[in-house]
């Protein structure tokens, strides 16, 4: 359902490409938490256009969406998964953002074992 990422080569790769990477991996993310929780409204493009649309503050939204979403698809799925809403969004806002990507990163990869 959802294919495992490593996260230390998810940031070696946002780094080495100045962040073009970290988009794709922003969208993948958005797509895996879509298909893990069944929410078909949920898109990594459309998360992703709105980020930008919105310079920005959707962004900071996403990082508390991410935690509500994988929060709902552990319990319907019987996996564990704590609600990262407010850490995520906390580092999201105070530019650690790629610490939140490895820790969604981690949850999502929770699906994929």
């Amino acid at each position: 359902m959802v294919k495992r990422k490593e996260i230390v080569t998810s940031i070696i790769f946002s780094i080495i490409t100045c962040g073009i990477y970290a988009i794709y991996w922003f969208i993948t993310m958005s797509d895996d938490a879509a298909k893990v929780n069944d929410d078909i409204d949920f898109s990594g493009v459309k998360s992703f256009l709105f980020t930008i649309i919105t310079c920005g503050i959707y962004g900071i939204y996403w990082y508390y969406k991410m935690g509500k979403e994988l929060y709902e698809a552990g319990s319907k799925h019987g996996i564990t998964i704590n609600d990262n809403s407010l850490l995520y969004l906390i580092l999201g806002i105070f530019g650690f953002g790629i610490i939140s990507y490895c820790l969604i990163q981690s949850d999502l990869n929770k699906f994929a074992d």
